[in-house]
């Protein structure tokens, strides 16, 4: 089941790791994806912390770690195929993230939650 952030991330949980991508909202609203800067595995993060760098045609910005721990594994073909996150924004995941917090996803918006923030 995928959680949603504020910061349009979307977060899935797979065994004691979290996967996080932005959602197809922030895709879209990016216009096509021509760079993505991607952390470093083992990276020690906190929540809040700018972890990765998407450029498009229309913007450069941001994406935080929406939990505190560590950077466990990267999707390296997004840097070599940034155009992925518009193809399948649900697909193209960033990165893998091992909360220090067992229950860190607890707070993440659900679906029906996200598309009333999205209007």
């Amino acid at each position: 089941m995928l959680k949603y952030t504020e910061d349009h991330e979307w977060l899935r949980a797979e065994g004691d790791e979290i996967v996080v991508g932005i959602t197809p909202h922030a895709s879209e609203q990016l216009g096509d994806v021509v760079f993505i800067e991607l952390p470093e595995e083992g990276r020690e993060v906190q929540a809040g912390d700018e972890v990765v760098v998407i450029e498009s045609v229309k913007a450069a910005s941001d994406i935080a770690a929406p939990v505190s721990g560590v950077i466990t594994a990267v999707n390296g073909a997004l840097a070599d195929a940034p155009g992925q996150v518009n193809d399948d924004a649900l697909s193209a995941w960033f990165f893998r993230i091992k909360p220090t917090d067992a229950g860190a996803m607890d707070g993440f918006m659900d679906e029906a939650a996200y598309q009333a923030l999205i209007g």
